[in-house]
């Protein structure tokens, strides 16, 4: 049986598993649910647990074993410590394989998108992180465990910075903000008095859609509203700290590719944050920085990777097309 490459895009809520041969045809795939510790009831054992299942479906169902798997890659939630790393490492050994790396999604970003293979990924989702990869095969990760770490520029930190806006227009002494009359009609909001407890309640029974809420951000501060554009700007220097630092803390020679992933960063119709982020990364590195939005399916990097991994070089051009093609004729089945 020749042998294949398997490539694991493990998120919070599905995780994907690919199969390829080591030319980068596509054999099989499958979308479960996630195999994430911190989503599982049972941590790390459900980990394992999960991962062992699902890959023995995929496998089965192709009549392959472990051993014909020369290589595979996994980009999994939750890997935000050196200690998770190890646990992780040691559950994917234990399944069976024995070429491998297992790192945070967020490395997918790089490894799908970057020309070189090794660059820099900022992730702007719901919450923030940043991870590196450089021309020595160093890692590094910035951020992804809270306000600890400084992650202050996520979908979760944007609303929570708009109410705030709001609240100190009405009783703080803030800045005018055409937001309060926006929020206000989105909440179904008349009197001032009301806002605060109509918002605690809706936040507690889950009815802030925080997408429409981060849209209006975008939309006033297009329009001009200092309140709005100085919640971005300051988001954007967030981010900005954390990749200058992720860039500091690694070694590059040549241009840094710098890959933006994530829902807020794809739906940032306002350029006040982004150029406030690339002002703030380009005065505090040394390297020129070459920015790239992700648009390939993350679980493509993941195959790409396995297939580095089985050729010992970073795969063509060519064979990225090709790879991405079928992915994303991968994930149309999927939907």
């Amino acid at each position: 049986m020749p042998q294949v490459v398997l490539g694991v895009d493990g998120g919070n809520t599905k995780t994907d598993y690919l199969l390829f041969d080591l030319a980068g045809n596509f054999i099989d795939g499958i979308r479960l649910g996630t195999c994430s510790h911190e989503g599982l009831p049972d941590g790390f054992d459900g980990a394992y647990r999960v991962m062992k299942e699902s890959i023995n479906q995929l496998l089965k169902r192709n009549n392959l074993k472990i051993s014909d798997v020369h290589s595979a890659a996994f980009g999994l939630a939750g890997v935000d410590m050196p200690s998770q790393k190890k646990r992780l490492e040691g559950i994917i050994a234990k399944i069976g394989f024995k070429h491998f790396v297992v790192n945070n999604d967020g490395f997918l970003g790089i490894k799908a998108t970057s020309p070189t293979g090794v660059g820099v990924c900022s992730i702007n989702g719901t919450g923030t992180v940043t991870v590196g990869l450089d021309e020595t095969g160093k890692m590094q990760q910035v951020g992804g465990v809270g306000y600890l770490s400084g992650d202050e520029a996520g979908g979760a930190y944007l609303t929570r910075r708009v109410f705030q806006g709001v609240y100190d227009e009405l009783f703080r002494v803030g800045s005018p903000t055409s937001l309060t009359k926006a929020v206000f009609s989105l909440l179904s909001i008349t009197d001032k008095d009301d806002y605060l407890p109509i918002l605690i309640e809706k936040i507690n029974s889950r009815q802030i859609d925080r997408t429409e809420i981060i849209k209006l951000l975008f939309a006033h501060g297009n329009s001009g509203d200092v309140v709005a554009q100085e919640i971005l700007r300051q988001a954007g220097i967030s981010m900005g700290r954390s990749v200058a630092g992720c860039i500091g803390n690694l070694h590059f020679e040549k241009a840094v590719p710098v890959v933006l992933a994530g829902s807020v960063w794809a739906n940032a119709t306002c350029p006040v944050m982004y150029e406030a982020f690339s002002e703030f990364v380009e005065a505090n590195t040394n390297v020129p920085v070459q920015y790239h939005i992700l648009t390939a399916p993350p679980v493509c990097g993941a195959i790409l990777w396995a297939l580095e991994i089985a050729h010992q070089k970073v795969p063509s051009p060519e064979l990225k097309t090709k790879v991405l093609a079928q992915v994303e004729n991968y994930q149309k089945s999927c939907r």
